[in-house]
């Protein structure tokens, strides 16, 4: 980053999303200064195998779960936009609803999921696919040009974007080194309870993904990223 990063906003698609892809990054970042904020489109009430539980009951849970997470990395501002899980469009409502938060909070760095399918089926999840597309079309142009969504101004003036990072496993642009931080990712994940039967194995696999991703560089631990710098 050629730059200070001072305003950093994850976009995801669903509560863990964010911890899975991003933690250690947002965390050092958090470290280092930077204000931290997430965006999450869904209410993740799909993501249960109990068969008692219901999808009312499970958004509740996965949001404390998401703000306990968050609260462990130091993100600040944690938004929940409430679309249902498994349901998610390319929509005007969504690109609005996610244009308006870049507006409010203003992101030097924005990171998203990655938009297109990979050989990681769980990173190729059509509502992530989905989610990452919307969050660059509002990066560029929507939340720049003051004539999209009109209805949110004055309230919500235009903001460019300084750069975008997509969580990427293949070839990436940039692996950050999360080697101080891995543990921490690991405590922000074990806040979403609900979603491991062996949270054990999940740190495993977890784990060996960023030694892997961090191999080439010599890192301990890592993630990893495509990145895009926006133009004027």
């Amino acid at each position: 980053m050629a730059q200070a990063i001072e305003r950093v906003m994850v976009v995801t698609a669903h509560p863990d999303d964010s911890e899975f892809g991003a933690g250690g990054t947002v965390a050092k970042l958090v470290r280092a200064g930077a204000e931290a904020a997430y965006v999450i489109v869904t209410d993740g009430n799909k993501g249960s195998s109990d068969r008692t539980m219901t999808p009312e009951r499970l958004a509740r849970i996965r949001a404390e779960e998401q703000r306990a997470a968050a609260r462990t990395l130091g993100v600040a501002h944690v938004r929940f936009l409430g679309y249902p899980d498994g349901e998610v469009e390319d929509s005007r409502d969504l690109r609005r609803d996610v244009s308006r938060e870049i507006r409010r909070f203003k992101p030097d760095l924005l990171i998203a999921q990655n938009p297109n399918r990979t050989y990681n089926l769980g990173a190729s999840h059509r509502d992530h696919r989905i989610t990452a597309g919307v969050a660059l079309d509002c990066v560029y142009p929507l939340a720049r040009d003051h004539m999209a969504f009109p209805e949110l101004m004055p309230a919500f003036e235009p903001h460019r974007v300084r750069e975008v990072y997509l969580m990427q496993w293949e070839h990436p642009h940039v692996v950050v080194d999360i080697s101080d931080v891995m543990d921490l990712k690991i405590k922000a994940l074990a806040c979403h309870a609900s979603q491991f039967s062996d949270f054990a194995a999940v740190e495993a696999r977890v784990r060996e993904r960023a030694r892997t991703l961090g191999q080439a560089q010599g890192y301990a631990y890592a993630e990893a990223f495509d990145r895009i710098v926006i133009g004027r």
